[in-house]
C-alpha cells in the first residue's frame, strides 16, 4: 500500500509538476525516498540553500503559469523558504511549499528543531495545512495544488516525518472521507468583465485626448493587442518593470519603464496625461502615477481585489489582459491627432540621447552604464534576463533593450536582494535550451553565491554579469536622496567574484577597463556552460531618478559633505548626463 509521502508525489505528479526545487534533510527523507522512485516522472532539483529553492519556485510558476514546488525538511529548513515564499506572495505566483516537521507526537515539546512551521506560515501561505495520515494527504495534496494555482498563491503542507511514511490502510478513514473524491485536476475557465463596464471604459477613452497606458506583468501575453489600443488610442506605453518584456524595449509605442528606474518621457507622460488605460499592473510607487483628480482611469486587471488598489479608477475591467482589449479595441476610435504619443516619441528619443552619454563613456574606473550596455547588446532575440534587487536593477532596466522574444525576470513587489541568480537557474529548467542571462550586483550576488555551483551541476547556459563596486550602492544614494543621510555601512568587503566561478567548476572573467570589454564578453559569450563576468565598476555613479524632485537634490547636497568619497561623486555629477538629471526637480 503506498504511505503518505507517495500519495503527496503521486498527486504533483497527477498535477503535471515536472519539478520539485529543494534540499534533502532528515525530516523529509520518505519524500525524498518516493521522488527516488519516481525519478522519471519528476525531477527533484537540489540547490545549496533552501531560500533559493523557494525563489526558484516561484519564479518558475511565474515563469510558466505552472505550479512552483520546493520541499524543505523541518525547523530551519522550512524556515529558509520565507523570503523566496513571500515573493511568490506578493507577485501573485502559484507554488505549493512542502515541509517536514518532528515526529508527529514530539511536537510542541521543545524536541530538536521544533518549529511550528504551519505557525510561521500563517501570512504567507493562503493554504495552510499540517497533515495528519495518508488519507489526509489525499485530500489534501490535490487541494493544495487547486487552491495555489485558484489564487495564485503559496499553499503549504506541513507532514511529521513519521506521518510521512505511514501506509494507507483499510479500515482507518472515517466514515465521511471517500476514497478518491478530490479529483487530481485543475478547472479553469474564461473571465471577461461586464458589457455595461466595457461601454463605459469606452466612453471614457474615447473621451480622453492625452491617453497614456501602463502596462505590466499582466498583459504578456496581449502584446498585439495593447499595441492595437496604443495605435487607436495614440498612447505612449509606460512599462512597469515586471512588464519590461511586454514589448520590445525599442518599439517606437513604448516610452520606458516607470518610477525611479523608469524613464524621463514616462514620467512626463504620466504627468501631463488627462486619461489612463491600466493594464495588468499594481505599480506599487503611487507618487508616480497622476495627481488624484487629474486623470480619469481604466484598469485591467483578472484580480478584482486589485482595481483601484493605486490609483482611483471609474471603469474597472475584471479579466484576461488580451480577452478583455479584444473587447475593448473594436469599440475604440482612432485619434486624429497625435501630438501626445510624438512628444513621447520626441522625449524619448531624446531620453535614449542622453543615456548613450555614459553608455559611451570611457572614463576609468569603469562606468557600470558601459558594461551594461554592452552585455544587453550581444543578448540574442530569445534571451531570459533576469536582474536582482538595487542599482543592478535600474541598470538593466535603463541600459538593457530586450527584443521581441525575450523573457524578463526579477523579485517585483517583494524586490528581495538574492533573487537573481534563482530566477534565472529557474528559468534554465523552464526554458531548456534557451540562453539565460542576468545581471546582478556584488551585495546580492555573495548572499547566494553558492548556487552558482548548482548553474554548473546542472549545465545551464547562464551568463551572470556581477557588477561589482563593492558597494550596496542603491541603498547608499537612498540615504543620501531620500534622508540627507551620509552614507554609512555600506561598503562591502570585495570579493574575486570570476576565481570564485573557476573555484565552483564554472568559467569566470573579469573587465575593469572601457578597452577590456569586447574582448571579455566575446569570450565569455562563446563559452559552454554557467560563466561569471566580473566587471569592477565605479563605486562612485550615483542613482539617480529620472526627475529629481527639489526635495531629493536638496537632501543629497545636504549629505554630501559627509560622506566618503564626496570628491569622486562631486566630479560625477558635475558630467553629463547626471548633471543634466540633478537639475530636473522642479522647486
Amino acid at each position: 500500500m503506498p504511505n503518505t509521502a507517495d500519495i503527496l508525489v503521486d498527486t504533483l505528479i497527477a498535477w503535471d509538476v515536472e519539478f520539485v526545487f529543494g534540499l534533502p534533510g532528515d525530516g523529509i527523507n520518505a519524500i525524498m525516498e518516493a521522488l527516488r522512485q519516481r525519478r522519471d516522472k519528476i525531477r527533484f532539483i537540489q540547490v545549496r540553500h533552501e531560500e533559493s529553492a523557494a525563489f526558484m519556485a516561484s519564479a518558475y510558476a511565474k515563469w510558466t503559469g505552472k505550479l512552483g514546488v520546493c520541499l524543505a525538511t523541518s525547523g530551519p529548513g522550512g524556515a529558509h523558504f520565507l523570503a523566496g515564499l513571500y515573493d511568490a506572495k506578493l507577485d501573485q505566483a502559484p507554488v505549493v511549499a512542502i515541509t517536514g516537521m518532528q515526529f508527529h507526537d514530539l511536537l510542541e515539546t521543545f524536541t530538536q528543531q521544533d518549529v511550528n512551521l504551519e505557525r510561521a506560515f500563517e501570512d504567507v501561505a493562503h493554504f495552510n495545512a499540517h497533515v495528519t495520515g495518508p488519507e489526509h494527504m489525499e485530500n489534501l495534496a490535490s487541494l493544495a495544488c487547486r487552491s495555489a494555482l485558484a489564487r495564485r498563491r503559496v499553499a503549504h503542507l506541513a507532514v511529521a516525518s513519521d506521518v510521512q511514511e505511514q501506509p494507507l490502510r483499510p479500515g482507518m478513514r472515517s466514515k465521511r472521507n471517500r476514497p478518491r473524491h478530490e479529483p487530481s485536476r485543475w478547472f479553469e475557465g474564461r473571465r471577461i468583465p461586464s458589457h455595461e463596464e466595457i461601454e463605459h471604459a469606452v466612453e471614457i477613452l474615447n473621451a480622453g485626448e492625452k491617453v497614456a497606458i501602463l502596462a505590466g506583468r499582466g498583459a504578456l501575453g496581449a502584446a498585439t493587442e495593447l499595441q492595437g489600443a496604443a495605435n487607436l488610442l495614440g498612447a505612449p506605453i509606460i512599462k512597469a518593470l515586471l512588464g519590461k518584456a511586454v514589448l520590445p524595449d525599442d518599439h517606437p509605442l513604448t516610452v520606458g519603464g516607470i518610477g525611479l528606474l523608469g524613464t524621463l518621457p514616462a514620467q512626463e507622460a504620466m504627468e501631463q496625461c488627462d486619461t489612463l488605460l491600466i493594464v495588468g499592473s499594481t505599480f506599487p510607487y503611487i507618487e508616480y502615477y497622476p495627481k488624484p483628480g487629474q486623470a480619469r482611469a481604466v484598469q485591467i486587471d483578472i484580480d478584482a481585489q486589485r482595481i483601484g488598489l493605486r490609483y482611483s479608477v471609474e471603469a474597472g475591467l475584471v479579466g484576461d489582459a488580451r480577452d478583455t482589449l479584444r473587447l475593448l479595441n473594436p469599440r475604440l476610435n482612432r485619434k486624429s491627432d497625435r501630438s501626445f504619443l510624438q512628444n513621447a516619441q520626441a522625449g524619448m528619443r531624446r531620453w535614449r540621447d542622453m543615456m548613450r552619454q555614459s553608455e559611451a563613456s570611457d572614463a576609468v574606473p569603469l562606468k557600470p552604464q558601459r558594461i551594461t550596455r554592452a552585455f544587453g547588446e550581444r543578448l540574442p532575440a530569445n534571451a531570459i534576463l533576469t536582474t536582482d534587487s538595487g542599482q543592478n536593477t535600474e541598470l538593466a532596466a535603463r541600459h538593457i533593450d530586450l527584443k521581441d522574444g525575450a523573457d524578463f525576470g526579477v523579485s517585483g513587489a517583494l524586490a528581495s536582494m538574492a533573487c537573481g541568480l534563482p530566477y534565472a537557474i529557474a528559468a534554465g529548467f523552464a526554458f531548456p535550451g534557451r540562453p539565460i542571462f542576468s545581471v546582478v550586483g556584488d551585495g546580492g550576488f555573495a548572499m547566494q553565491l553558492g548556487e552558482f555551483s548548482t548553474a554548473v551541476r546542472y549545465r545551464l547556459p547562464l551568463k551572470v554579469l556581477v557588477l561589482k563596486n563593492n558597494m550596496l550602492n542603491q541603498i547608499v544614494w537612498e540615504q543620501m536622496m531620500f534622508m540627507g543621510n551620509p552614507q554609512f555601512g555600506c561598503e562591502l568587503q570585495p570579493i574575486d567574484f570570476a576565481m570564485a566561478a573557476e573555484a565552483m567548476g564554472g568559467i569566470g572573467y573579469s573587465v575593469s577597463r572601457p578597452d577590456e570589454i569586447d574582448a571579455v564578453l566575446d569570450a565569455a559569450f562563446v563559452a559552454e556552460g554557467p560563466v561569471v563576468i566580473e566587471a569592477v565598476v565605479d563605486p562612485y555613479e550615483p542613482m539617480m531618478p529620472p526627475r529629481m524632485p527639489a526635495e531629493f537634490a536638496e537632501n543629497f547636497r545636504k549629505a554630501l559633505p559627509e560622506t566618503p568619497g564626496r570628491e569622486r561623486i562631486a566630479e560625477n555629477i558635475a558630467k553629463e548626463p547626471l548633471k543634466t538629471m540633478m537639475g530636473t526637480g522642479k522647486p
